[in-house]
């Protein structure tokens, strides 16, 4: 142990031989200003009578008194401090070199200098001394005097000979004694040390100072015991310094001799070198506290010891995962073992805090490696541990636990092992489920079919049938998801499965899109008998079914069923309505059909089939020969839809109305305006038509044909070469000859580039192209459809070329094409396309404030599928984060962690955690990063950034040691996140920075 002790100069009592040996000259000289000169030194009045004895000296011819005077001015500089005072001794020696008084002069000089403790000076001088001219009492003192000097230069060898020579001086000898015994002390040399100190001990003087010496020696002899005796013993009379000291050699001793409960107030007593503790006195006091099962405290020291990389560090931080564990703290345990099993001085240690590190990692989540491979590493390490069992049974868990899917997929690929099968099988399935929740049904699907053929696991196999099928459907490949859901049910472990309660559900689906309504209607009506727990998914069964009966005509079952809908708070309670009152016009109750239209108009305001119902109504009133509130209705909707899929049809209707009733005229307005606003479109061919038999019966056909002439659209010469050559195409497509159809329709365009049937050709042309895969081909043609009037075409091309787009990642052209879905849309899930897809591209492009606008409107609608509610959550909350608005950010990332799954759910997790973090709430922020390790370690990034926030907390929980291993941690295993590892060197400096005030072990 290295000791502080305070050096002392004991007093010397220095005697200077100023006047006998020169008394005959003095006094030969009858001079009295000499003589009183003289009497002032000796009185110590050295300013007063240096003046003196410069006049004198100014005054006299004589050699010898000049030289006296000159030795005494040089004296009496010396004590009066003077800067030239070097000088004027100089000037003495040189100037007398056969004065009598030139070897005293140096004597003198360096005998001055050593009682002010001026040593370097008072050596200066004593070298200049001839010994041989001094007496014997002299020469002791310029022998101790120089030793003592040489020691305070720290050069013991000079220090030693010097010190040797007096060391049996009666004046000096006891002195000297006892800084050789503490140059032996400190040279290590005890023996010698202790010889020297026990011949002065029975002096008083030293007996405060050597017990202290004493126990030093005897607690590095490992006379331990006797070391305590002597430190007890010599702590009353010790200094502050000293005391610290001997707190410490006490207190190890204790500790040495296994007294931990002794040791621990002696070792807690010491105040450090400089202030500053070093690692092992951490680890002296920590294990004392863990002997003591004191583990708080224990880990209070443990956790101070930062940088270790030695013996004691990893004993140090081995029983520190053991004091966490002792206390239930198994996240911080977990990085305590695994620092310890990371250092190699203690094998036996190592490998056990490698079996502590292995299994915490299974039990609470690693967000550093993956478990199984943490796994597997300790059983290759350590093939004969006698837990190598246990760890086994662990690692086959872990594989599902851990759900880091694709890393335990490369894992088991490479150990295909026969007891692994089992393991890989439910690997497979859930990494689909996980493509599934990422929204990649074809990955989804590759996933779900190799599932199926390993076959090992019952239930799993179900399982993955279901979703296979699940993802079939989603792909809109529905005959294959058909035959799916039949396999599923048809398995034997089906039924014990999770998603068997809803297998009728996915085969009316599955019917209704390959428009078998009746086998589909069987489906969900067993759904609705099976199933009344799912609200949600039972409301939309009766809709189902009440559309299968609507399409087989059974319009009272039909009607039944919406009405159930209605009341189970179906999210289509809008088109339940709406149906409800189309069933009655199809049982001919035109009144009640009437009155639903009516009711459904005043009750949804705002639904999207709004615009159909006012259209429904108005031709219920023309059936009904109630043309005036017919031609009111068809007006309330040109008014509110003036964009509308239904505008041009209410104008044509109106005009009929208008013929019927003979009001050529209105009649033809009606029909000219159709083919001004709607050219193209069949309606504005209809209204051509139409208004050819009004020209015709008024016999005005020249005056019809100026005006068809004004019309781009059609010709009146070559209206059935252009119907011929537009007909031969689409029975090509009807056939399933696409290619020929494509080629039909383009040479149509090329020969009618204004012709009747442009606008459904372009349109067709567009999808056989899309349908093709040749989607950039496509486009043209569809932007020739959604550059004219509103048709009923238009939607469907603005949500594939929306697609396309967004597929090309054209964000600029994207954003065009969603604006105008979102506003021109008649279906639901088309605006929400639209809004959703407008969100993300507003965020990506990082226009923050738009993007929360389409995130809200997402939010809003009561149809938006709880995916797309992540997303919009997610958006908010990140353009939030952007823009600095916290507060938004953590109320939106606290409404997306119910919802989330998958990444988004990661990324709640980490921000709940940032949020308490900042809130100060450490340990709950420490129990979310947890479960962000234990269930989403796959999520690599958001794990890293969340272990930097973990390190955060602990360092506000005064846990160093957690703190700077995490950061560390963080810093080698995350090399590919170059943001996340700055921000973790920035933290870890900043601790280091703080810690090393008061740990000497930390290097800056």
């Amino acid at each position: 142990m290295q000791l502080f002790y305070r050096l002392f100069l004991l007093p010397l009592l220095l005697t200077f031989s100023l006047v006998s040996a020169q008394k005959s000259t003095v006094y030969t000289h009858d001079l009295k200003d000499f003589t009183t000169a003289f009497l002032l030194y000796n009185e110590q009045q050295f300013a007063a009578a240096k003046v003196i004895f410069e006049q004198v000296a100014e005054n006299t011819n004589q050699e010898d008194i000049q030289g006296d005077c000159a030795y005494y001015i040089a004296n009496c500089a010396i004590r009066t401090q003077q800067s030239n005072a070097d000088q004027l001794v100089e000037h003495f020696v040189n100037s007398y070199p056969t004065s009598t008084k030139r070897n005293q002069a140096y004597a003198d000089v360096a005998a001055f200098y050593f009682e002010k403790n001026n040593f370097p000076k008072a050596l200066f001088w004593l070298d200049k001394v001839e010994e041989s001219q001094l007496t014997p009492k002299e020469l002791d003192q310029f022998r101790f005097q120089k030793g003592y000097c040489f020691y305070q230069a720290k050069k013991k060898n000079e220090a030693t000979k010097y010190l040797n020579l007096v060391s049996n001086s009666k004046e000096y000898g006891a002195q000297a004694k006892y800084y050789l015994g503490f140059m032996a002390y400190e040279g290590d040399d005890y023996k010698a040390a202790t010889k020297y100190f026990d011949a002065v001990s029975g002096e008083e003087k030293y007996k405060e100072k050597l017990s202290y010496f004493q126990a030093d020696m005897n607690f590095k002899l490992g006379n331990f015991q006797k070391a305590i005796d002597l430190g007890i013993k010599a702590i009353p009379k010790s200094n502050e310094m000293e005391l610290s000291e001997l707190n410490k050699i006490i207190g190890e001793s204790y500790f040495n001799l296994k007294n931990y409960e002794k040791s621990i107030p002696y070792l807690s007593e010491y105040k450090g070198k400089k202030g500053k503790w070093n690692n092992t006195d951490f680890y002296q006091l920590g294990y004392a506290y863990y002997q003591q099962k004191q583990y708080e405290n224990a880990i209070a020291q443990f956790n101070k010891i930062i940088e270790g990389n030695d013996f004691v560090a990893q004993n140090a931080y081995y029983h520190l995962g053991e004091s966490y564990l002792d206390l239930g703290q198994k996240t911080q345990a977990l990085h305590a073992f695994k620092n310890a099993s990371e250092m190699d001085f203690n094998a036996e240690l190592q490998e056990d805090a490698s079996l502590n590190y292995a299994k915490l990692s299974y039990e609470m989540g690693n967000s550093y490696q993956s478990v199984p491979s943490i796994l597997i590493a300790f059983l290759e390490k350590y093939p004969r541990n006698a837990n190598g069992s246990e760890v086994e049974k662990l690692l086959i868990d872990s594989y599902i636990s851990s759900k880091n899917y694709k890393e335990a997929l490369v894992l088991l690929e490479r150990n295909k092992a026969a007891e692994n099968k089992v393991v890989y099988q439910k690997v497979l399935f859930y990494s689909g489920i996980e493509a599934v929740t990422a929204g990649d049904y074809t990955s989804a699907n590759k996933l779900f079919n190799r599932a199926i053929n390993e076959s090992k696991d019952a239930v799993i196999t179900a399982r993955a049938t279901f979703w296979k099928a699940e993802s079939d459907f989603v792909l809109e490949d529905y005959a294959s998801a058909l035959a799916g859901f039949k396999q599923f049910v048809s398995l034997p472990s089906a039924a014990t499965t999770p998603e068997f309660k809803n297998s009728n559900y996915n085969l009316g689906y599955a019917n209704f899109k390959l428009k078998e309504y009746e086998q589909a209607a069987t489906y969900f009506q067993k759904q609705i008998e099976d199933s009344k727990e799912d609200k949600k998914r039972l409301a939309d069964a009766h809709l189902r079914l009440a559309d299968c009966k609507f399409v087989g005509s059974k319009y009272w079952p039909a009607i039944d069923n919406y009405v159930k809908a209605i009341e189970l708070k179906s999210v289509d309670a809008d088109y339940a309505y709406f149906q409800k009152a189309l069933c009655y016009g199809f049982l001919g109750k035109n009144d009640k059909k009437i009155a639903e239209l009516t009711a459904f108009l005043d009750r949804f305001a705002s639904s999207v089939y709004r615009d159909d119902a006012l259209f429904e109504l108005g031709n219920t009133y023309v059936a009904d020969k109630k043309e005036e509130l017919a031609l009111k209705t068809y007006n309330q909707l040109i008014s509110e839809f003036p964009d509308g899929s239904f505008t041009s049809k209410a104008l044509l209707r109106q005009g009929l109305v208008y013929y019927n009733d003979d009001k050529d005229d209105l009649a033809l307005a009606k029909f000219k305006k159709i083919a001004a606003d709607f050219p193209k479109t069949p309606e504005a061919l209809e209204a051509v038509a139409s208004a050819r038999l009004i020209y015709v019966d008024s016999g005005k056909v020249n005056e019809y044909a100026t005006w068809v002439r004004t019309l781009s659209f059609v010709s009146v010469t070559d209206v059935a070469l252009d119907n011929d050559s537009y007909e031969a195409a689409e029975k090509q497509w009807e056939q399933g000859n696409t290619k020929q159809a494509i080629a039909g329709w383009s040479g149509y365009l090329t020969s009618f580039p204004n012709g009747i049937h442009t606008l459904k050709a372009n349109f067709q042309l567009a999808q056989a192209h899309y349908n093709e895969g040749a989607t950039g081909k496509s486009i043209p043609y569809y932007d020739f459809v959604v550059q004219q009037s509103r048709s009923e075409y238009t939607e469907q091309s603005l949500v594939r070329l929306a697609q396309i787009h967004l597929k090309d990642k054209r964000a600029e052209q994207a954003i065009l094409i969603l604006l105008r879905l979102e506003t021109e849309s008649d279906v639901a899930q088309n605006k929400i396309f639209a809004m959703a897809n407008l969100m993300k591209l507003y965020y990506e492009t990082k226009d923050y404030s738009k993007a929360v606008v389409y995130a809200e409107k997402v939010l809003a609608e009561p149809k938006t599928e709880e995916m797309v509610k992540s997303d919009a959550q997610i958006i908010v909350a990140r353009s939030a984060i952007q823009v600095g608005d916290e507060a938004k950010a953590k109320l939106s990332y606290a409404k997306l962690l119910p919802i989330a799954k998958g990444e988004l759910a990661a990324e709640a997790l980490y921000y709940e955690a940032f949020f308490k973090n900042k809130d100060g709430k450490f340990e709950a922020s420490n129990e979310v990063v947890q479960k962000l390790a234990k269930n989403y370690s796959s999520y690599r990034y958001l794990g890293a950034k969340g272990l930097v926030v973990m390190a955060s907390n602990f360092y506000g929980l005064k846990d160093s040691f957690q703190a700077t291993y995490i950061l560390e941690s963080v810093i080698k295993n995350f090399t590919e996140y170059k943001d996340v590892v700055t921000t973790a060197q920035t933290e870890l400096n900043k601790i280091k920075i703080e810690e090393a005030k008061t740990n000497a072990s930390i290097i800056k």
